[in-house]
């Protein structure tokens, strides 16, 4: 196991810490498709001239804050996996 110094994650078990992994992992999954489907949105509201700009600058406002939302997740996963010491498999949606 990685050497984890003060981390929020290092008290807990190993088997614990890979359930926090997978459903983090799983919640990044999430969240990137999520994005993905805002920033579409967005950029075929950029291509139709009858899009306010307001309605742009919405869903431009929206997908920042969502992007943020998802460095933190990425930034937490990450805590968790240096923690754990591996990346556990985790099976595609709909497969487990």
């Amino acid at each position: 196991m990685n050497d984890v110094g003060s981390s929020r994650y290092s008290w807990m078990q190993e088997s614990e810490l890979e359930v926090l992994a997978v459903a983090a992992i799983r919640e990044h999954r999430h969240l990137i498709a999520a994005d993905e489907a805002v920033y579409e949105e967005w950029t075929r509201a950029s291509a139709d001239p009858s899009i306010s700009a307001a309605v742009l600058k919405s869903l431009q406002d929206e997908y920042v804050a969502r992007q943020k939302k998802s460095e933190a997740q990425q930034e937490a996963l990450s805590e968790i996996i240096d923690a754990l010491g591996y990346v556990p498999e985790v099976a595609p949606d709909g497969e487990e």
